[in-house]
């Protein structure tokens, strides 16, 4: 959650999403682990809720999580069309700019999750790596198909067909496809049988997993590196190695991002001191965190755009995320991180406080935020 607010600081600071130095790839780069990891231990958590309204292992699913999940889930596609977008364009003009993004994707997971948690947990498991693995066929099937299914199969899966709105309404930008994502989060629900062993054997389990998805990208994208020719200005190799593709996430994407946060995530549960606890704090809110970060961030940017400019520029960011900035006009890397630095120490601030609310009214609406 912090590492994301890196990335949308980057969005409004006008810095490229990667490029030829170390401090502007890796700016980048840092980010691509967070939706991997929402994605996947929101399947985690999950199965973890089954269990507490009465599921078993091999059989988390029931009527209260599938309705949770299919609610929840919608609520988060309404939030996206509606407050998100909001807050990236601090406007209402869906003429200019509609975005299926993040939110939106792991909505609509959240809503077919709630139809597959009714098969056995194992099921569950091998058909999110199957829909990981086997990714491409969607885009073998979808260019197949005719007119408006082949329109409607763009949300799916990417094959190529603008995405518009009526005749001359407004285009759809279908950031985060369904697909590979329901598939990463089907396996991180079926890693939660891995979270419910015993201290000693879910850690084990938890380095061999991520471990052995670090050994298999590092072989894979070696080889498919070095196998190909690069260009005479191609990036340097550890660049080209790193740079996978993420729209939608490829399986390299996928293990080069959830095989180290799977391999440290038993040393999450031994941090201690005033970062860790700030970073649970940020985890017990974390809806709160996503809708307030955004307009926050967008707000600071306008600020620093004036105090450095003498003017915001607010109507650059009208289609945001999708700002084409001047190269003489973007901020520099130390004040993108500066900017950064200020805005997650009052997320922090508010997040307490909301943390604090939400402990002292447990259950009702507020559990869904």
């Amino acid at each position: 959650m912090v590492l994301m607010a890196i990335d949308h600081v980057r969005v409004y600071s006008g810095v490229p999403a990667g490029g030829p130095t170390a401090g502007v790839f890796f700016t980048r780069w840092v980010t691509h682990f967070c939706a991997p990891a929402f994605v996947f231990f929101a399947g985690t958590s999950a199965f973890l809720y089954g269990l507490a309204l009465g599921g078993t292992p091999e059989r988390a699913g029931s009527a209260a999580l599938a309705r949770y999940l299919a609610t929840r889930g919608l609520l988060l596609v309404v939030l996206e069309l509606t407050i998100i977008r909001a807050s990236w364009t601090f406007g209402f003009d869906y003429s200019q700019f509609i975005l299926a993004g993040v939110i939106w994707m792991l909505g609509w997971c959240m809503v077919l999750l709630a139809l597959l948690v009714w098969l056995p947990t194992w099921l569950v498991g091998v058909i999110g790596l199957a829909i990981i693995v086997l990714q491409s066929l969607f885009a073998t099937v979808g260019v197949a198909l005719p007119g408006v299914i082949r329109w409607l199969w763009e949300f799916l899966y990417p094959v190529g067909v603008e995405v518009k709105l009526g005749q001359g309404g407004p285009s759809v930008a279908v950031l985060y496809s369904i697909v590979p994502w329901i598939g990463v989060m089907a396996a991180g629900y079926a890693f939660g049988k891995v979270m419910v062993r015993d201290p000693i054997t879910r850690d084990r389990l938890c380095l061999r997993i991520g471990l052995a998805a670090i050994l298999v990208f590092m072989l894979g994208a070696t080889i498919t590196v070095l196998m190909n020719n690069p260009a005479p200005d191609a990036p340097p190799v550890i660049f080209r190695l790193l740079n996978q593709r993420k729209y939608p996430a490829s399986v390299y994407f996928l293990l080069m991002t959830l095989g180290p946060a799977i391999a440290l995530l038993p040393l999450a549960e031994y941090a201690r001191g005033f970062v860790a606890e700030a970073l649970r704090t940020f985890g017990r809110v974390p809806m709160f965190y996503y809708l307030l970060h955004i307009p926050l961030i967008h707000a600071l940017s306008l600020i620093v755009w004036t105090l450095r400019d003498g003017r915001s520029g607010e109507e650059r960011f009208a289609t945001a995320p999708y700002v084409s900035i001047p190269d003489g006009e973007r901020w520099s890397l130390a004040l993108l991180y500066l900017v950064f630095a200020i805005a997650i120490a009052i997320l922090y601030l508010a997040c307490r406080w909301f943390a604090e609310v939400k402990a002292r009214h447990p259950g009702g609406w507020l559990r869904y935020i």
